[in-house]
Parts: C-alpha cells; sequence; structure tokens
C-alpha cells in the first residue's frame, strides 16, 4: 500500500506532520478530515531501493519459505480466534512480516479484500506463495464461518511437512559432503598435485605405466581447457535447472528421484506421508472428495506422485472405489490398502488416512536412522577407488624408479 506524507493544521491553527498509509491521497485527506485535521499538502513517499533486496526477488531466494507461511497461519489463527477481522488482521501482519515478498502480497490482499473480494480468491492470485490446499482449506473455512480452525490444522500441517523435509535434508547432508570433498580432491589433485609429479618423471626421462600416462593426460587437458570446462559446468548446471523447472523435465525428475537406489524409497515415503495427512485435513474439513484428491495432487510436490493421485480422481469419477484406485497406483504398501478398505468400510477414511501419514512418518523416521550406514559403505569405496588410482598413477612408477636405482651398479 503506498505511503503519504502530509502538512496539515489543527482546529487551533498548529502545523501537523507526519505519514499515512493509505489507498490514496484522497483517503488520506479523509482521514485527516475526519479527525478535525485540515490537510495542507499530501505527496506520496517514494519507497527506497534496496538493491540487494531487488537482486534476492530476482531470484526467488526472498520467496517465502516454509517458516514464514507457519508463523503466518499461526498468527490468522489467532487473529480470527479473537474475533479480529480479517482486513485488520491481514493489514498488521503486512506491517510486522519481514519477508518482503509476503509482505507485498499480503498488502495486495488487504487491498483486495477491501474491495470486497474473499480471502481465498485473494490468496489464489500467488499460487507461486500460497498452495493450493492452502487455498482450499481456506475456502472451506470461510464456507463453514471456521476460518480459525482452518489456520490451526494449516500451521500443524505445515510443521509436519517442514519436520520431514528437515529430517531428510539432514539426513542427506553428511553423503553430500563427502561428495563435494571429494570431487574438489580430485581437482585439486589434477591441476596441483600431478604436475609436479608430472615434471619430476619427464626430468627423468623413463617410460610410464599407462597410468600414469593416464592421470598426466587429464590433468594436462583440465590445466589447458579449464576455461572451457567451467564454462560448460556453469552452462551445464543452467540448463539442467531450467529443464527441471519445465513441465516435462520436472515430471522427469520426480520420477527418477523415486528410483534412485537407497535414497529413492525414502523420498517416496516422505511423498506418500504428505499426500495422507494433507488428504486427512481435507477431508476431514469438509473438501469434497473429488476437490480433495485434485488439491492434494498439486499440493505433493511431486509431479509424478501427482498424476497418480490424478488418476485415483479418475477412477473415482468412473464410480470406483478408493481402495480400488489406491492399489492400481502401485505406490502403497498392502498394510496401506488394508487400512483404506477399513476406513470406507467404517466411513472414516480421514481417521485413517492420518494413520498412513503417521505411518510413513515411522518408516521415514526408521530409513533417516539407517541411511548413513546404508551409504557409509558406499562412500567407503568411492574414496577406495579415487586412492587405488592415485596410488596405481603416481607411486607406482615412483617405486619402480627407485628399484632401479637400488638395482644400479654403483
Amino acid at each position: 500500500m503506498p505511503r503519504f506524507r502530509y502538512k496539515a493544521r489543527s482546529s487551533r491553527g498548529d502545523a501537523l506532520t507526519g505519514e499515512i498509509e493509505a489507498p490514496s491521497a484522497e483517503a488520506v485527506a479523509g482521514q485527516l478530515l475526519s479527525g478535525g485535521v485540515t490537510p495542507v499538502d499530501i505527496v506520496e513517499v517514494s519507497p527506497s531501493r534496496d538493491v540487494w533486496t531487488d537482486f534476492k526477488k530476482i531470484l526467488g531466494a526472498d520467496r517465502p519459505g516454509l517458516d514464514d507461511l507457519i508463523l503466518l497461519c499461526r498468527q490468522l489463527h489467532a487473529l480470527t480466534r479473537a474475533g479480529v477481522p480479517i482486513t485488520r488482521g491481514i493489514a498488521g501482519l503486512s506491517e510486522t512480516t519481514r519477508n518482503v515478498v509476503l509482505r507485498e502480497v499480503l498488502e495486495k490482499i488487504q487491498a483486495e479484500l477491501e474491495a470486497g473480494r474473499e480471502l481465498s480468491y485473494a490468496m489464489g492470485q500467488y499460487p507461486t506463495v500460497f498452495t493450493p490446499l492452502m487455498i482450499s482449506m481456506v475456502r472451506v473455512g470461510e464456507n463453514t464461518g471456521r476460518l480459525d480452525e482452518a489456520f490451526g490444522q494449516l500451521a500443524q500441517y505445515l510443521e509436519l511437512d517442514r519436520d520431514t523435509r528437515d529430517r531428510v535434508k539432514q539426513a542427506l547432508r553428511y553423503p553430500s559432503f563427502v561428495l563435494a570433498a571429494i570431487s574438489a580432491a580430485i581437482v585439486v589433485v589434477n591441476i596441483w598435485v600431478i604436475p609436479r609429479f608430472a615434471a619430476v618423471f619427464k626430468s627423468m626421462h623413463v617410460e610410464l605405466p599407462w597410468q600414469t600416462q593416464l592421470l598426466i593426460g587429464i590433468s594436462e587437458f583440465m590445466q589447458t581447457n579449464w576455461q572451457y570446462l567451467l564454462g560448460a559446468g556453469v552452462i551445464g548446471f543452467i540448463a539442467a535447472r531450467q529443464y527441471v523447472r519445465s513441465p516435462d523435465g520436472k515430471y522427469r525428475w520426480d520420477k527418477f528421484k523415486l528410483r534412485i537406489p537407497v535414497t529413492g524409497s525414502l523420498v517416496l515415503r516422505a511423498t506418500l506421508s504428505r499426500f495422507a495427512r494433507a488428504f486427512a485435513m481435507a477431508t476431514r474439513a469438509g473438501v469434497p472428495l473429488i476437490q480433495t484428491l485434485t488439491t492434494v495432487a498439486r499440493a505433493v510436490d511431486n509431479d509424478y506422485v501427482g498424476e497418480r493421485v490424478l488418476s485415483m480422481r479418475n477412477a473415482i469419477e468412473r464410480g470406483e472405489t478408493l481402495t480400488r484406485t489406491a492399489v492400481a497406483t502401485g505406490l502403497f504398501t498392502p498394510l496401506v490398502i488394508q487400512m483404506l478398505s477399513v476406513g470406507e468400510e467404517t466411513g472414516g477414511v480421514e481417521t485413517m488416512m492420518a494413520e498412513v501419514a503417521d505411518f510413513y512418518d515411522r518408516q521415514v523416521e526408521y530409513d533417516l536412522k539407517n541411511l548413513s550406514g546404508a551409504l557409509e559403505p558406499i562412500l567407503i569405496v568411492a574414496v577406495g577407488v579415487l586412492v587405488l588410482i592415485l596410488a596405481l598413477g603416481i607411486f607406482l612408477p615412483m617405486w619402480d624408479l627407485g628399484q632401479a636405482a637400488i638395482g644400479r651398479p654403483g
């Protein structure tokens, strides 16, 4: 919302100055006149430009994260439960939030609310900030008059989702660090270490083993073409990132993530936990089944799993049961299928889906505890292969030279 600086006179003729946020200069004049103050001059204040903030917005680094959305839902839950009008609550939050993008979005949502729009409609104008699940839950809360409960459930769901994501990232941090260290070691060895040994071997005029010749050839290639390799790496990274962001690339990458050895099953269980918890929350809130599946398919953050969920929706529209459609996806374990079947028979599908989410959460936690043990042998083998290559390529010719020096007659 724009900010205006005003000069005015009180009823006694005293000069007054200040700043007010309002949709227009006319609104500022109205506020001043209603307070018994006569406006003299009203000028819009141009916002200060922050180069670093603008740069982060361009890169998307300042996009609201899960922590920002959790805090927003918690605050809106408290405000709506206390009976504060939603327009006033949004206005207050827009002034206190630290995230620049979220602040601007809240200011625009406030303008939409003042124009008579519903909160769910205003949130729907910003799909990069608010997920379809959040928008659907808010819409249900508006229709049922229980908006405070909707925000409370959203906060709990987002907190659980954040905890699951953090656990997965923490488990993958160690192997990622080891792989990065191995890559850095390969670069250092080829650029600084091997050239020194190559100079020594060249001065001795001896025939080198093929392993050493291969290492020296790779090192010389990297030294000669490092700028091209660096450029190719940067271009390849940008191209891969853009491809993954495309619909076809994201679908293929999401499908590939689920098939990576060791970690693929972990990512799948975490995704299915997110699906089951979102399904249970939306169903418990009264969202129709077809709309729930449509919304959750976009909220699982995996296009491959989302496509399977949409196939469930299509089958249910044709008259199939939820259990049979779940079996057809091939994503769920037999135990989960049995739980869904019991839920349909007893009319407590949302309760059973919450149990499914807890079941997958326990599996994810168990897999995370054993992940380091499963990856350590692979990493040890990778380090061992690197050391073996260096030993054969560098120390083997040095050993041959030493043997030749010992056997040479004095």
